[in-house]
C-alpha cells in the first residue's frame, strides 16, 4: 500500500507541477488535498489510506522533496474527514479547492467516494490521483482530471478464472458458483468474471445476489444447496 500511494503522489506531481505558482505553495511546501474517511463505515480503510499518503510524503521529503524549475519543494497533505458520506466528500473536495487553494488532489477510499468527488475535481480542472477507487464505471465517463494507479474492478477475479482454466483438463467442464452483493462495485467485479467464464465456455451453476448486510454466508449457502 505504501508503495502504491508513493506512486500515486509521484503521478500527481507528474501531471502538473511544472507550474508551482498555480499550486498551493507555502514557502517551500506544496500542499496537496484529500477528503478521506476517518470516521464512518470506511474509517479503518480510510486511516490506512492516510497512512500510505503520509508515508509517501515522508519518503519524498526525506529524499529532498521534488524539484520544479530548479527549486526544491517539500510536500504536505491537508485532510478533511468525509465521514464516509459521498455528499460530504464532494462538499469537502470543493472546500479544499475553493477555500484552501489546493490545486492537486489525492483520492479518497472506495469507489463510491471517488465517484462523488471526481465530478468536483473535473469541474474545477484539478487533477486527482486516486489509488482506492477501482470501479470500471469511473473510467468510462471521459474524465480528464482523474488518474489512477490500480487494476480496475473487472480484473479483480478474472485471473482466478484464468487459473481455473489453466488447471482444468477441459475448461468447458469447469463449473462456477457466483455470489456477489448487488452494489455497483460488486457488479463490476462480477461482470469481469462473467466475461472470462464466457470466454472459456465454463458453466455457471449458481449466480446469487447477496444482501448488503450479510455477515454469515453459511446460511445463504445452506439455503442454496437446499
Amino acid at each position: 500500500m505504501f508503495m502504491k500511494h508513493g506512486i500515486a503522489i509521484g503521478a500527481v506531481l507528474a501531471v502538473g507541477l511544472a507550474a508551482p505558482a498555480m499550486a498551493r505553495v507555502d514557502g517551500d511546501t506544496i500542499t496537496l488535498g484529500s477528503s478521506i474517511s476517518l470516521t464512518g463505515k470506511y474509517a479503518t480503510n480510510g486511516l490506512h489510506t492516510q497512512r500510505g499518503y503520509d508515508y509517501a510524503v515522508k519518503v519524498i521529503n526525506d529524499a529532498g522533496g521534488v524539484k520544479v524549475g530548479g527549486k526544491s519543494y517539500k510536500l504536505a497533505v491537508k485532510y478533511y474527514d468525509d465521514e464516509s458520506t459521498p455528499a460530504r466528500g464532494a462538499q469537502l473536495a470543493e472546500r479544499l479547492i475553493q477555500q484552501d487553494g489546493v490545486e492537486y488532489m489525492l483520492g479518497p477510499y472506495s469507489s463510491g467516494m471517488t465517484k462523488a468527488i471526481a465530478p468536483v475535481s473535473e469541474k474545477f480542472g484539478v487533477p486527482m490521483v486516486e489509488a482506492e477507487g477501482a470501479s470500471r464505471s469511473l473510467f468510462t465517463q471521459g474524465y480528464k482530471y482523474l488518474f489512477a494507479v490500480l487494476s480496475t474492478s473487472e480484473q479483480y477475479l478474472a485471473t482466478a478464472i484464468d487459473f481455473a482454466s489453466e488447471k482444468a483438463g477441459n475448461a468447458g467442464d469447469v463449473r462456477v458458483a457466483l455470489a456477489f452483493e448487488g452494489d455497483p462495485f460488486s457488479m463490476d467485479v462480477r461482470a469481469g468474471v462473467i466475461d472470462k467464464i464466457n470466454e472459456y465456455g465454463m458453466k455457471v451453476i449458481i449466480d446469487d445476489q447477496l444482501p448488503a448486510d450479510l455477515s454469515d454466508m453459511s446460511t445463504t449457502l445452506t439455503k442454496t444447496k437446499a
